[in-house]
């Protein structure tokens, strides 16, 4: 971040948004050209693009720190372990201010809800019990626990979503029983933009013995989110979400669960004692992060939380919810086009996932890219939502830090532009 936006974002406590296009420059690809068109990036719910200060964060990682980590007794080795112990107590702080033991570093969220379902769900589902979880799920927090059920002979259930894309909480009161042993929802859904009512559900699930997992892959990089006022027993994120590397997630558990629950990987660095008759194992958080983990990754990952807490995580949902609004207003006013989702920017993120009655979305997505503009278009990892709104699949843009309304504009010229040159 430049030293002149960090000012004036941390001398203006009343600031509700900032100006994207000083943000802009800190990011080198959107100076890229796409078909001779600027990049407008419009893709931010499968990965965000990365300032200059993390990409510099891994790169001198390499050239001045780089050696395994924790059992070392060298320089290197030291200092590297610092630096990977240091990301993982700014996490714990940036969620909440949980115990750093709370904090399991993963691959990404898909193998943060793989270790609780493989862990954690394969000593405490059996046959009968009641597995909950939504409509809109995305296959992270949807294909562990099929394949679970299907194990354990144990119940799938879902909550429904009503026709504007939020959850229909009519029968929550059956749906949540005595039966249900876990509640697995998305905090904000990757398709509909909705953000769901989650420390209400979580409370619910208590009341009834159940425990909760939270797939916060796409709340965390968007606003604040404290893991323990929402009293989550399980929270799973990524880096690459939140201006960090790829190939780095975050799995919070609280810690009396966490101890109970056995290693998912075994090998390196998860061990205490190793013989040829028995194995011991190591303790939190180390007992879940067998082998030499993703170590510059996550220290540049540190980098992009301290990138993100100098915006301030309530500065960039004022902004998502001003741009959600107006790219909400300008698309609905193109005829043809149906967005997604609810039409309420103060309950949904900046992901808009949009159809157009004429054109498919691969032929969307295909036409904005000729023109530099990147959005997403398929199924979103949501196929049984997509059989829920009646479609094969949308097109979707989703917003972050640097976009501003004249990415909006470009995008709604675009998309006109668009339906006049597939209509004839």
């Amino acid at each position: 971040m430049t030293s002149d936006l960090k000012s004036e974002i941390m001398t203006d406590s009343k600031k509700l948004s900032f100006d994207s296009s000083k943000i802009q420059d800190d990011f080198p690809i959107l100076e890229t050209k796409i078909n001779g068109h600027r990049l407008v990036y419009l893709d931010n719910a499968a990965s965000s693009q990365k300032p200059e200060a993390v990409i510099n964060a891994l790169d001198n990682f390499y050239k001045t720190t780089n050696s395994n980590i924790h059992r070392g007794l060298h320089t290197l080795a030291e200092k590297a372990t610092n630096a990977y112990e240091h990301c993982r107590e700014h996490v714990a702080k940036f969620i909440g201010g949980v115990s750093c033991e709370e904090i399991i570093f993963t691959s990404g969220t898909t193998e943060s809800t793989n270790l609780v379902a493989n862990s954690w769900g394969n000593e405490n589902i059996g046959e009968g019990d009641e597995i909950l979880i939504t409509e809109m799920e995305h296959h992270a927090n949807l294909v562990p626990w099929v394949l679970l059920a299907q194990k354990k002979n144990a119940l799938l259930r879902q909550i429904p979503i009503t026709t504007d894309g939020t959850l229909d909480l009519t029968d929550i009161n059956k749906l949540i029983n005595e039966k249900t042993k876990l509640l697995a929802v998305t905090h904000m859904s990757n398709v509909l933009g909705t953000i769901n009512p989650i420390k209400e559900l979580i409370e619910l699930a208590h009341k009834n013995g159940a425990l909760t997992l939270i797939d916060g892959a796409q709340a965390v990089p968007h606003m604040p989110v404290d893991v323990k006022d929402l009293n989550a027993d399980f929270y799973c994120f990524s880096s690459h979400k939140m201006l960090g590397p790829t190939g780095v997630g975050v799995l919070y558990g609280k810690k009396e669960i966490l101890e109970k629950m056995p290693p998912y990987i075994l090998g390196g660095e998860m061990i205490r004692e190793v013989s040829f008759e028995k194995v011991t194992f190591n303790d939190l958080p180390h007992k879940f992060e067998a082998g030499t983990p993703n170590i510059a990754d996550v220290v540049a990952f540190d980098t992009a939380l301290t990138y993100l807490e100098n915006i301030g995580m309530e500065n960039i949902r004022n902004h998502e919810i001003e741009i959600s609004k107006y790219a909400i207003e300008k698309l609905t006013e193109i005829e043809g086009i149906t967005i997604q989702g609810p039409l309420d920017e103060t309950i949904r993120g900046a992901a808009i996932s949009f159809t157009d009655r004429d054109v498919h979305p691969h032929d969307i997505s295909t036409f904005l890219d000729s023109r530099g503009i990147a959005i997403r278009a398929g199924h979103h990892c949501a196929q049984p939502l997509m059989k829920v709104l009646k479609t094969v699949a949308t097109a979707r843009a989703s917003f972050y830090i640097y976009n501003d309304r004249a990415d909006v504009d470009y995008l709604a010229e675009t998309v006109k532009e668009m339906r006049r040159y597939f209509r004839g």
